[in-house]
Formats: C-alpha cells, structure tokens, sequence
C-alpha cells in the first residue's frame, strides 16, 4: 500500500509525500527515491515487488513545482536534502538510504553528501555530473540537449524553448525503446502527471542543473553505487564515469547495451546491493 500525506514546512512551502508504509521492525531499510525531470515522486511501480521481498519501504515525494508540492523558485539540486530531512523527521526515519534516476540520481548524491550521519548507502541511476565538472565535456554524446543550453541562459529562454519545442524521440535508443513498452511504460504515466500542473517543476529542475549544485561529490563518505547505460543519450556514461571517479566509496556498473530508461531494468540488482551496503551486518 502506498499511502499519501502532506507535510506543511516552517517556510509555508508544501511537499507532497508517498511511503509504501512498511514495517518498521529492525532490519528493514527505508529508501527514499528522487524522480526524474519531468515526473512526479510516486514510488517506481516496476520495482516494488522486488522491493518488498526485501524487506525494504519506499519513501518519495514530489520535488517542489511537481504534483501536489509547492513550487520553490532558485532551488539547487542541494536543496533536496533540506526536503528530506524534514521529511525523515516528520515520519519518525533516523537513518535511510537514497536512490534516484537522471536528475534524480544527482539529487540522491546531494542527500548522501549533505546528511552524512543519516544517508547509509545511495544509488544513483543515470545521473549528471554537476554542470562545468572538471575535464568533462558536459553536453558531450547529449542527442538534444538544447533544453539544458536554454537553461544555462536563464528562465526566459528555458520556458520559451520548452514552449516552442517537441520531446525529440531519437534521445531513446531501441533498448529504451522495448522498456518504455514493456513494464517502465509506468515513467510514462508520471510524466503526463508531472505537466498536468504546468512547467514550473520541469524548468525549476533544468535550471538547477545548470547552475552550482550545492554539494562536492567528494563530500560524500556512504557507499555509492552509479548504474549506468554505456548508450545514454539524454545523460551520456561519461557523466557516471566522473561520478564515480570523484566520489568516495563509490562502485561503477556500466551496461554497455543500455540507454537511459533500459537501465533501469537492473533496478532489482541495484536494490540487493543498496541493502547489502546500506544496512549492518
């Protein structure tokens, strides 16, 4: 069961909040997932099964601009850890891990970067490099990154591109292709939901991303695991690759055959090695 709340915060913002609601007996790990842009922050349907088998409880919300969470102009990609620790508190969570896919995987790094003593383990799917990282060609291997070259020159530009531009198709390879028709179909649920409110979200996030993150990667000391597609064309495997290099404690899985969404079908592999790092013993 999924169960739905909202959580007012000391600033008059709103985040809206999913948790799978598990037991919380000793031994079970809760793992707070980040979406990717645009989504909302419901707990990815694919993996829940092998979730549960393992014993672990899922824990989302909607990123501010998403669903039900208010929006939160100038946000950077470190913010996220503010929302999650007020969200830990509030549910009674001391200690959990992190995962996250695309700009959510960076997201999820933040967390692991900025709550040292509460994050025990984080993966991060698919994820972007911080914006100007040192000897990394950005935009490089990008099949369209236009939205991202409109964010660097600012909101105006972000919000007329995304108004006047189609979603190119050819950002998917043939791999991403067979898991959006098969069981990932589910991203394209999230997404639809995600622009039913408006843009905000999507051009609050594009503008994170191109500005400071907030966090070193070198800040982060739990155990890192970056799940990468060799194929990517929406967040090249270079990006992974400088992750992990500058990232403490950290573990490359590079699939060469998969792109940005088929990635994601190592999902449940990417669970056993979160619980096997993440919890004692």
């Amino acid at each position: 069961m999924v169960a739905e709340t909202d959580l007012e915060l000391g600033d008059g913002r709103t985040l809206h909040i999913y948790d799978t609601c598990a037991d919380g007996a000793e031994g079970r790990l809760a793992v707070f997932w980040h979406h990717g842009t645009p989504n909302i922050g419901a707990p990815p349907a694919p993996p829940l099964p092998a979730a549960a088998q393992r014993g672990i409880r899922w824990v989302s919300y909607d990123r501010p601009g998403y669903g039900g969470s208010t929006p939160h102009p100038g946000r950077d990609v470190a913010s996220a850890a503010a929302d999650i620790a007020s969200i830990a508190g509030a549910l009674g969570i001391g200690q959990f891990a992190v995962m996250g896919h695309s700009g959510g995987g960076t997201h999820a790094l933040a967390c692991a970067a900025l709550l040292p003593e509460r994050v025990l383990g984080a993966v991060c799917v698919a994820a972007m490099a911080p914006f100007g990282a040192e000897g990394l060609d950005w935009f490089a291997g990008m099949a369209a990154p236009g939205t991202l070259r409109a964010a660097a020159r600012g909101r105006a530009a972000v919000e007329e591109y995304l108004a006047s531009t189609e979603f190119d198709p050819e950002q998917f390879t043939p791999a991403d292709e067979g898991a959006l028709e098969g069981a990932w179909s589910w991203l394209g649920d999230v997404a639809g939901k995600a622009l039913e409110g408006g843009r905000d979200g999507e051009i609050d996030d594009q503008l994170a991303y191109v500005a400071p993150c907030g966090f070193d990667p070198g800040q982060v000391t739990a155990p890192v695991l970056f799940l990468h597609g060799d194929q990517d064309r929406i967040a090249p495997s270079a990006h992974g690759t400088w992750l992990a290099r500058h990232t403490r404690s950290a573990q490359l899985w590079l699939r060469p055959d998969d792109g940005h969404i088929s990635v994601l079908t190592s999902a449940a592999e990417a669970l056993d090695w979160l619980r096997d790092h993440a919890l004692p013993g």
